[in-house]
């Protein structure tokens, strides 16, 4: 087994299969939890693979941690590229500042650029921690808080298909079947692992009050669901409603969301339903007939790391617009450093002056359409050589739906 040392003297290498469960505990302890218990530890091992597992040692002490998944990504034009879904990152609180981190995240998108890996991907808990190893916020999200007492449909909304609770034992085999249809039907979606289904499902199915609502279209095919947390109100007034906490809801199109949307809002006893990360672009205010029943707040969604950036921007589609020499600057990943010309018809690696220059943390958030090179010029993100090459980058890079992830992890 290799490793590399750091220059404080920590060292870098996979966790060994038979200290998985301690790499486990290790990132509990980060977050200020108990080490799991032998029930919980059984579901969440499913999460681990030890190739794929990274610690920081000091000594033969392990004193950090860094998790990722196999999955993939869909880009704008409909590709869908290899991409690892990056978790249970932590190090012990007595080793901050030590240079274990950035160890970790070094190693971590060395190994997945190896495996072919053309992104990397995460939510972040601190989102000041991960912009200086090139990762960007790529989506942009809302949570919704909806009070159903208020929030009734207007009658010209279409709906079709049937809504029905899923017991437990049918839950992740029927969503990881009807998931993939789902994929093309947005930029920002990413491919389910059967990691992923253990971390985000199977979890919460084993420990919590979780339930799972699958839409069935006409033909009797599942093409849209919401995964919900009901917890019961904490007031002392036995008139108090519990709260819906949706965590996963997918719809193949509008009608199916319609569908489920019309489900949260008509359980009985509830008094708010809060769903979280939902599309920018979701129409829910203009769905009710009081608009004012959903209360909702934007936040950075998905934290995407560009780990090959040639294959990145060859992959995806852009807009009609002259083409922009754009120049990538990456320390992290050297091999990524280079100049690319960006036209309507792809991009290719050139030798040519930029126009604009960028770090991978800016290339990611424009990456996927959430931000606008010409925004992010203005507020000094972007170096420009040529003002009249930012309308012409804004429109290559825009895209016609707001991308969106949906997947916690």
């Amino acid at each position: 087994m290799t490793q590399t040392l750091l220059p404080t003297g920590l060292a870098f290498r996979a966790v060994a299969q038979d200290a998985l469960r301690d790499a486990h505990d290790l990132f509990l302890a980060a977050l200020h939890a108990k080490p799991a218990s032998d029930e919980q530890w059984d579901v969440m091992r499913h999460a681990y693979v030890a190739d794929r597992t990274f610690g920081a040692f000091d000594g033969e002490r392990q004193v950090g941690t860094a998790v990722s998944f196999p999955g993939s990504l869909t880009v704008p034009g409909g590709a869908v590229l290899p991409m690892a879904g990056v978790t249970y990152v932590g190090v012990r609180s007595d080793h901050r500042r030590r240079g274990a981190l950035t160890g970790m995240m070094r190693a971590q998108l060395e190994d997945l650029a190896a495996r072919g890996e053309v992104f990397a991907a995460l939510h972040a808990s601190e989102p000041v921690i991960y912009g200086r190893f090139g990762y960007g916020i790529a989506t942009v999200a809302r949570d919704l808080k909806v009070n159903p007492k208020r929030a009734r449909l207007r009658p010209e909304v279409p709906g079709g298909g049937t809504v029905r609770l899923l017991d437990k034992d049918e839950v992740v085999p029927a969503l990881s079947a009807a998931y993939p249809a789902l994929l093309p039907t947005r930029a920002g979606l990413m491919g389910r692992s059967p990691q992923w289904w253990s971390l985000s499902y199977d979890r919460r199915l084993r420990t919590d009050h979780f339930l799972v609502a699958a839409h069935f279209s006409d033909a009797g095919d599942i093409d849209g669901w919401v995964g919900y947390k009901p917890a019961e109100s904490s007031s002392a007034d036995p008139r108090a409603g519990a709260t819906l906490y949706v965590l996963d809801f997918q719809a193949a199109d509008q009608t199916v969301a319609n569908d489920l949307w019309r489900y949260l809002v008509g359980v009985d006893l509830v008094d708010e339903v809060v769903a979280y990360l939902r599309p920018a672009d979701d129409p829910i205010e203009a769905m009710l007939v009081d608009a004012y029943a959903v209360r909702g707040e934007t936040e950075g969604e998905l934290w995407l790391r560009v780990v090959d950036v040639p294959a990145a921007l060859a992959a995806r589609a852009y807009g009609a617009a002259e083409p922009v020499v754009v120049e990538v600057a990456d320390p992290f990943l050297p091999a990524n450093s280079g100049r690319y010309r960006i036209s309507t018809h792809g991009a290719e690696r050139v030798t040519d002056e930029p126009a604009l220059t960028m770090n991978a943390e800016v290339l990611a958030m424009v990456y996927l359409g959430a931000w606008r090179p010409s925004v992010l010029a203005g507020i000094g993100r972007i170096t420009v050589a040529d003002p009249a090459a930012l309308p012409a980058a804004d429109r290559l890079f825009a895209v016609d739906q707001p991308a969106w992830n949906g997947s916690l992890f």
